[in-house]
């Protein structure tokens, strides 16, 4: 589910990114690719800011366009997020992405992983990083995320609430601000590093 949280505060951009390249079918979607061919490793993203930075770890990185180029807009008053998310479901996601692990083992990778914002279902293991100040995943969510995963042993996990940022932190702050700018290459190693242990 979204918040105002997720749509206020739009992510900076990078000016060294777009070191990948657009391809119009990769697994039957239009897609973003980034990282080196030869990657025996693959991460698909659902958030496509991440990209050029996974991909530098030596992975090759997909983030297929599962809206079909039709974004969430807040101030759409005759399409709101309720009607919006019918088109855009986890569930339809899900679908989509089998034939992108199908491309993805054609050209020979090994392992996949898959980082989502805002999606997912924990059928492997699972990272989750929360926010101190989240009004859709507040830290006692989180902690009970955390007690659930721990209960079931099968689950390999990991489980960080990052102090003083809001819903959002990781992708979207000002490269000005020091603090900001820490947490979220913070949260970054975490996430390179869950990669590292659980794709290899």
């Amino acid at each position: 589910m979204a918040s105002s949280q997720c749509c206020d505060n739009p992510p900076a951009l990078n000016p060294a990114g777009g070191e990948g390249k657009v391809v119009y079918s990769f697994g039957g979607l239009k897609a973003y690719l980034a990282g080196s061919d030869e990657s025996k490793a693959a991460v698909i993203l659902i958030s496509d800011i991440f990209a050029d930075k996974v991909a530098l770890s030596g992975y090759f990185v997909v983030v297929p366009d599962f809206l079909h180029g039709d974004p969430y807009t807040p101030n759409n008053a005759e399409r709101p997020l309720p009607v919006w998310i019918k088109s855009h479901s986890p569930k339809k996601g899900f679908e989509e992405a089998k034939p992108v692990i199908a491309a993805l083992k054609e050209k020979g990778v090994s392992y996949v992983g898959a980082a989502g914002y805002c999606w997912g279902e924990v059928k492997c293991p699972i990272s989750i990083l929360g926010a101190e100040i989240d009004h859709i995943s507040p830290p006692e969510l989180i902690k009970q995320f955390e007690q659930v995963l721990s209960a079931n042993s099968g689950v390999a996990h990991f489980v960080k609430i990052f102090p003083g940022v809001a819903h959002g932190w990781s992708v979207r702050y000002s490269h000005d601000d020091v603090a900001a700018v820490e947490s979220a290459e913070e949260a970054m190693g975490d996430t390179i590093d869950w990669f590292n242990k659980n794709l290899k």
